[in-house]
């Protein structure tokens, strides 16, 4: 089995070698294949840019793995902000000694998923650090898109505003936490790592009013909602039970003391919406592969503290805190 040398970050034969058998094996385009320190593209209107480093362990879980979350987890901050993704740049860290096998599952697991959302693998590097000072892989990763809704923001929040989650939450925290603590359930825990943009642009395309769009990774719904309470200077109640939690997530919350409303998703989005647009919106998202599960969760009050109140089933109301401290390092 062959196995990543230092030699692989020299940037010699072994460097090209490598860009060549494995990365152009994937990401082939006109512009990667110039092999230049920059990526010379043309240029929509108004650009949308991201960035973030993806350090996920273990690299492979159920539902992906650290090449197809960092291309889905870019692709989605585009598109959350009302951008259409065009291209991506990604970064590989590798520690000596990762199989070859093992960066090429996860270079085509990145490929397809970027096949999917429509983007290209415009730039990248590699580096190679030596055994100990990484854990397998790291991937950092930046995204370019062009906007096409214009206004999105945390602080569009008002009296009225719908909010919607596009499908069930907790699921990839609840996954990478049941890998790292080996436990096993009757119904199992898989990530729900997937590009929105396909979902995103029908809703865009439909000309609902929509107000903010996140995606709820690190911090979950429950650090989402905060910031735009705060963010707003506005309350929001939320409704318990329709809220769509698996109960294989549940289960384990239960199990180890977690709050599932503050575990991070990788496919889900959050959206807040006219009130006149949200039965449209909705439908419109269950159309989808991504939305099939997509429910009304709540409202905007009015003017308030910033805060987010959970009603329970039994007609009680309670402050859902935001998280705090490090529920789970290392999930994205």
């Amino acid at each position: 089995m062959r196995k990543i040398l230092l030699a692989h970050g020299s940037g010699g034969e072994e460097t090209h070698r490598l860009i060549k058998e494995v990365f152009l094996r994937y990401f082939s385009n006109e512009y990667l294949n110039e092999l230049e320190d920059s990526a010379r593209l043309p240029s929509p209107r108004r650009l949308a840019y991201t960035t973030d480093a993806f350090t996920v362990s273990p690299i492979f879980f159920p539902g992906g793995d650290i090449g197809k979350l960092a291309v889905a987890g870019t692709v989605n901050d585009l598109a959350v902000s009302g951008a259409k993704p065009l291209y991506i740049a990604l970064s590989f860290i590798i520690e000596e000694g990762l199989s070859v096998d093992e960066l090429e599952r996860v270079v085509r697991s990145a490929s397809e998923e970027a096949k999917r959302s429509g983007v290209l693998v415009v730039a990248g590097d590699t580096k190679v650090v030596p055994k100990g000072q990484a854990d397998k892989l790291y991937i950092g990763a930046s995204g370019i898109g062009e906007v096409v809704y214009e206004g999105l923001s945390s602080r569009n929040l008002s009296e009225g505003d719908v909010i919607i989650v596009s499908g069930s939450v907790g699921e990839h925290g609840a996954c990478i936490l049941a890998l790292r603590e080996g436990l096993d359930f009757e119904l199992p825990l898989v990530s729900d790592c997937r590009s929105l943009w396909g979902m995103i642009e029908r809703l865009i395309s439909s000309g609902v009013q929509l107000k903010a769009m996140r995606d709820a990774t690190r911090g979950g719904l429950s650090g989402v909602l905060n910031e735009w309470a705060t963010a707003s200077g506005v309350d929001i109640e939320l409704e318990e039970e329709s809220i769509p939690v698996k109960d294989a997530v549940r289960g384990l919350c239960e199990l180890l003391g977690f709050e599932p409303l503050h575990l991070a998703s990788e496919g889900v989005a959050v959206i807040a919406v006219s009130p006149e647009d949200a039965e449209r919106a909705l439908g419109i998202l269950r159309e989808t592969p991504e939305g099939a599960e997509a429910r009304i969760i709540g409202r905007v009050i009015g003017k308030g503290e910033g805060r987010v109140l959970l009603r329970t089933p039994y007609g009680v109301s309670r402050i859902l805190e935001p998280p705090s401290g490090e529920l789970l390092p290392r999930i994205c």
